[in-house]
């Protein structure tokens, strides 16, 4: 059973997920924000993660801890799921079209977590969500993850769209990278023998 529970308090944000990597796409969120959850659900129910997660944040600051923190603990859930990753298929990519947006999101279940982030929006918000924020959450998720993460929006015009297809396009990738591949047996897909975790250097960043 590819599963994990967390429970992540700070001065700022208390979030609690229970996550499984081999479920149906069945979701129960809620974060106080509306949009994010929204694309939490799409996260879920397209990559088949059975996801619950519940966040009560600051938000009478700005959602700011809220969003970076739960795209911590969820990063936390996948890597405690994932265990020793023996087995997965490891890479993973996905296009997904959302009416005039296209976006490819690319994936690496190194344990070297990096993200590269090429995907601009025209309006500051879309519902209460900051639109940069966004790129945040990635930041967030392959850093606690142990990822290496590129995600591009090769064009679109509708904020919505542009965002929707970013978190399909993840969650489809990630569902092929998490993947058990029958033709690995129990062999952990490196020729180093071990795919760590995030090190004590956090996560690089690329950004353009």
């Amino acid at each position: 059973m590819r599963t994990a529970t967390i429970h992540r308090k700070t001065n700022e944000t208390e979030i609690s997920i229970d996550l499984d990597l081999d479920g149906t796409g069945t979701y129960d969120v809620s974060t106080g924000i509306g949009f994010l959850d929204h694309m939490l659900e799409q996260l879920s129910r397209h990559s088949l993660i059975d996801l619950r997660l519940k966040a009560i944040g600051d938000l009478h600051i700005d959602q700011h801890h809220t969003t970076e923190d739960s795209g911590i603990a969820l990063g936390e859930a996948i890597t405690r799921a994932l265990g020793n990753r023996r087995g997965i298929t490891r890479y993973g990519h996905a296009y997904a079209p959302m009416d005039e947006t296209l976006t490819r999101c690319a994936i690496d279940i190194s344990g070297r977590p990096y993200l590269v982030w090429k995907t601009e929006f025209s309006q500051p918000q879309l519902g209460a969500l900051d639109t940069e924020l966004i790129e945040h959450f990635f930041h967030s998720v392959a850093g606690a993850a142990g990822i290496t993460l590129h995600i591009e929006t090769l064009y679109g015009r509708n904020n919505h769209h542009i965002v929707e297809s970013v978190f399909k396009a993840f969650a489809r990738a990630l569902r092929i990278a998490i993947e058990i591949d029958p033709r690995k047996g129990d062999a952990i897909p490196s020729t180093k023998g071990t795919l760590g975790g995030a090190g004590p250097g956090g996560i690089s960043g690329a950004h353009g």
